[in-house]
């Protein structure tokens, strides 16, 4: 027996039309995530050479830790996503309650953590003399602001799910226009603070980053389903439900941890090869990441879709969706790439004012054209694979394909080979091409198996006390 059709205030279906119409706004929304961190780089890039090697290697080691805890998270996109398929819409307001205490108790612990023991770990890592004494300061303040955009994001994975990502959207990039203004202010020094550079800019993204979660509060509450749909009631107690929660993000914790943890070791080989490769990488890697939210919102569109048509046992619809997105992801990658390609002394120019900086930016922008498309896919792919309750196979997958295959060879061509940053990049090549090959490979195969009827177990009983 399929499950009845689920019905949303925005995004239905399962064609071109319903992926791109999700797409487009959590895309928009995740260029303004990075929006952030790209005002934050060229504001200290611009105030500072070494002020930018350490804001780098500050988020070199924050980034590990928010995209894990962010992982944690995402089951509350897929379970919403999976219960609007089966149509239980009504239990996605007790969905959206769960994870919030869960994103808390995450938020809290990642910024205890990251507070107490991420200088030292900067230190153990033997950089160039000055680099982990003047990024710790600026890895502290990062720490605190996790608190914020952690739970924010909890609340703005449930809007996507629900189609609502337009919301979401405006209240990024209204938090992008605080994060500019207050850059501009703090960076230069000379301010009320007293702070100026990195540590500076660390403040701006607290700022920033508490001001979206106040945004997203209201908009949940305003919505007008909010109270039908079970936002505004305590959530019954269900450990079976909760727990199902905390498998996909289990799953997607694992991946997004080995993955940001390997291309942070990047950043720490950088370091073994000098403070001017660091200035480097620290641009290489934005513009990555930046380039990065474009596939990041289409796997998300990709996999609400890919959710529902698992929920209602659609094959068809679930398999439609995943090719729509991985077309879709290749041709904007491809024209991404090669303007990419045909400009990388303007994108040097607009990171750096040092001559020497500029030559390597431009040359390392033209060999990493080369590994957008297959980044782009395997995210896409993995996402794809955890919406239909393949956990386990993306996490393998970033296991063998980013620690096994891509830090050694990073190692052995860009340090101990004299590569360079250009010999961390042809290592970062290979493995986001056998990440992809080997997770598309997997859907694939999937695909071409029956769904069962069953799907998640029964929801608790109305009269259970509420948690």
């Amino acid at each position: 027996m399929t499950a009845a059709p689920a019905t949303t205030d925005e995004t239905t279906g399962h064609g071109l039309s319903a992926l791109l119409t999700l797409a487009a706004p959590v895309v928009a929304s995740r260029l303004g995530i990075m929006a952030m961190g790209l005002v934050d780089t060229v504001v200290v890039g611009r105030h500072s050479a070494t002020e930018l090697g350490y804001h780098a290697l500050g988020w070199a080691v924050t980034g590990v830790v928010l995209t894990t805890a962010l992982g944690l998270l995402s089951g509350v996109q897929v379970m919403t996503s999976q219960a609007i398929g089966e149509g239980r819409e009504a239990d996605t307001g007790a969905i959206l309650r769960r994870g919030l205490a869960y994103a808390l108790w995450i938020a809290v612990a990642a910024a205890v953590f990251l507070a107490l023991a991420g200088g030292p770990m900067l230190q153990a890592f033997q950089l160039a003399p000055g680099l982990a004494t003047g990024a710790t300061p600026v890895l502290q303040v990062q720490a605190v602001s996790l608190i914020p955009i952690i739970v924010a994001d909890a609340g703005l994975f449930w809007l996507e799910a629900h189609g609502r990502a337009l919301p979401g959207t405006i209240a990024m990039w209204l938090a992008n226009i605080v994060n500019l203004a207050v850059n501009l202010w703090l960076v230069p020094g000379g301010n009320m603070l007293g702070v100026e550079g990195a540590a500076a800019s660390a403040w701006a993204t607290f700022a920033s980053r508490a001001f979206l979660l106040v945004v997203l509060a209201w908009v949940i509450l305003g919505w007008r389903r909010a109270r039908e749909l079970g936002v505004l009631s305590p959530a019954p107690r269900d450990p079976a439900a909760f727990r199902a929660m905390r498998r996909v993000g289990y799953g997607g914790a694992a991946s997004y941890f080995i993955e940001s943890l390997a291309f942070s070791a990047m950043a720490i080989f950088a370091g073994w090869i000098g403070a001017s490769a660091v200035a480097v990488w620290a641009v290489v890697i934005n513009v990555a990441a930046l380039i990065f939210m474009v596939p990041l919102g289409l796997s998300v569109a990709t996999s609400v879709l890919v959710g529902r048509a698992y929920g209602a046992r659609d094959r068809q619809a679930m398999l439609q969706s995943a090719g729509q997105g991985f077309g879709v992801t290749t041709v904007v990658l491809m024209l991404v790439s090669l303007g990419v390609w045909l400009f990388p002394d303007a994108i040097a120019h607009a990171y750096s004012r040092d001559a020497a900086v500029i030559a390597g930016i431009a040359s390392a922008m033209v060999l990493s054209s080369l590994f957008f498309v297959a980044d782009g896919l395997q995210v896409v792919a993995a996402q794809s694979l955890r919406a239909r309750s393949d956990i386990v196979m993306p996490t393998a997958t970033h296991l063998v394909s980013y620690v096994v295959v891509m830090m050694p060879l990073a190692w052995w061509w860009g340090v101990h080979g004299g590569g360079g940053v250009d010999g961390l990049i042809w290592a970062i090549i290979l493995a986001s091409a056998l990440s992809a090959a080997l997770l598309w490979g997997r859907f694939v195969a999937l695909g071409r198996r029956p769904l069962s009827l069953a799907l998640t177990p029964p929801a608790a009983p109305p009269a259970s006390p509420p948690a």
